[in-house]
């Protein structure tokens, strides 16, 4: 606690639930400052070691386990501004989760409009283009945004289409005649093939909502937790 003038390693792990030798990695990691050692050697820590773990602990649910470090780690080297940078950064990174989030949910409504039937193999690019209505130099644009990964044929180097590409590229389509743009569409198929289909997706999505708001309460818990340590740090 604040209070205690200086702990040792298993006093400052013992609230938390973790061992002393963690507490012993976080400060050879630079995550803890370096600790001050009793005459005999031991390892003895101040409060601010103590603001220093309870930020880094809070911070890694929020932010993750290497941004975590690093914005200790600055901090400890004095570069609040680049700590705080990387925090920044992680906002903006939930932001844009957040819109593609509702990209997607506004899009499940064109994602149910029925499909063609399956195709059995792969189809050629001319083949594709011609069973969505689209020029082949679409298709290939598609690949260039990130929304097909067609395979190549061994002999001729030619795109194939396998069934999944085909699901893929009807989706993008779908989406395409709906107004959603090229970046948006990428990031929709990628959600398809990650849950494994559009009615995977659809039940996914209010669990995918509640894990953006649990980060978003843990970026707030973490931030009172840094503005914590960088108090203790002001006042040392």
């Amino acid at each position: 606690m604040l209070g205690v003038k200086s702990q040792r390693p298993v006093d400052l792990a013992r609230e938390h639930g973790i061992s002393a030798q963690s507490v012993r990695n976080y400060e050879r990691d630079g995550v803890l400052p370096p600790a001050e050692r009793s005459a005999s050697g031991y390892r003895r820590y101040t409060p601010v070691h103590a603001a220093a773990l309870r930020a880094f602990l809070a911070l890694v649910p929020a932010h993750g386990h290497a941004v975590a470090g690093e914005v200790l780690r600055l901090v400890g080297a004095g570069d609040v501004d680049g700590a705080l940078r990387m925090v920044d950064a992680s906002h903006a990174q939930l932001l844009r989760d957040r819109e593609t989030l509702d990209g997607v949910a506004a899009a499940v409504e064109v994602l149910a409009a029925p499909l063609p039937p399956p195709v059995a193999g792969p189809l050629p690019i001319g083949a594709l283009a011609h069973r969505l209505g689209v020029r082949p130099a679409t298709l290939r644009k598609w690949e260039r945004a990130g929304i097909l990964a067609p395979e190549r044929d061994r002999a001729t180097r030619q795109r194939v289409y396998g069934p999944a590409d085909v699901r893929d590229a009807e989706l993008a389509h779908l989406l395409r005649r709906g107004g959603y743009l090229l970046a948006h569409i990428a990031a929709v198929v990628r959600q398809v093939r990650d849950a494994g289909g559009t009615e995977a997706l659809a039940d996914s999505l209010s669990a995918w909502r509640a894990r953006l708001t649990a980060r978003g309460r843990a970026m707030l818990h973490g931030a009172g937790r840094l503005d914590e340590y960088l108090g203790t740090l002001a006042g040392h």
